[in-house]
């Protein structure tokens, strides 16, 4: 390999981050024919830019995702692909379900997208109840609760206590992290309400674009032993297909185009 400068090196190595997560010194003297000295500078420098955390022998990309777009600005992100998830999820809609949409913005493309008649949709999402509202063939269920205005959810007490009431056909739940570990979110109190969705559905679908595999996020709200689909905008990598697999759950890819 042609003699790089550490900026260089730097920028390969983000890079190499990216695809696999972890480098050691052993690793960046391999791929950049350096000194085990000069990829000890290699990573000071990387844990000195705050983009990595130090572990023993090298570093890694963190796991724990903190920041979460306020939900306009994610209606907008990568709305193409969410739009085809949406889409996919309102087709499994039948005429006569009785369905629970979380306040995610892959669901909001679902309720956007939503032709089934006599539909009954509870959610706690203001948003969404807003959408539905225009569907003369639905009657929506819009839980009570305290308004979290920038991720336009309600929560609480009185959420729970009202949802402990319905029983569901199908949940659509979106998704903001996904690992072998279950499904993660920032918000403990959309957590709480998401795991009592789940206790109230027949068929848990999740609905996420693939910017959600490997990701962690502060509150665990379950294991995928509560799932039974995903629909998803491209094939998850082989290591999360082979846990999906292993917990028998259908995945379904958006194809674009």
């Amino acid at each position: 390999m042609e003699s790089l400068s550490q900026e260089e090196r730097l920028v390969r190595l983000m890079d190499y981050l990216q695809q696999h997560q972890r480098v050691t010194a052993g690793t960046i003297c391999e791929l950049f024919n350096v000194s085990r000295d000069t990829a000890r500078r290699d990573i000071v420098r990387l844990v000195e830019s705050g983009n990595v955390i130090r572990t023993r022998g090298g570093v890694m990309l963190p796991r724990l995702t903190k920041e979460v777009s306020v939900y306009k600005e994610r209606l907008f992100l990568e709305s193409a692909g969410k739009r085809e998830i949406g889409q996919i999820a309102a087709d499994l809609v039948k005429d006569g379900d009785y369905v629970i949409f979380d306040a995610s913005t892959t669901v909001h493309f679902a309720a956007q997208c939503l032709e089934a008649e006599d539909v009954t949709v509870v959610t706690n999402a203001i948003d969404v109840a807003s959408v539905l509202a225009d569907k003369d063939g639905v009657t929506v269920h819009l839980l009570g609760g305290t308004l979290n205005g920038k991720h336009r959810f309600l929560y609480g007490a009185a959420t729970l206590q009202k949802l402990s009431e319905y029983q569901v056909d199908k949940l659509f739940l979106g998704a903001c992290g996904i690992t072998a570990d279950g499904i993660s979110y920032p918000y403990e109190e959309d957590g709480a309400v998401k795991r009592e969705m789940i206790h109230h559905a027949d068929q848990v679908i999740l609905l996420a674009d693939s910017t959600k595999f490997g990701k962690r996020l502060f509150h665990r709200i379950s294991g995928l032993d509560s799932i039974d689909m995903v629909i998803t905008d491209k094939e998850p990598d082989e290591a999360m297909t082979q846990v999906l697999n292993d917990h028998d759950i259908e995945v379904i890819v958006a194809k674009k185009g």
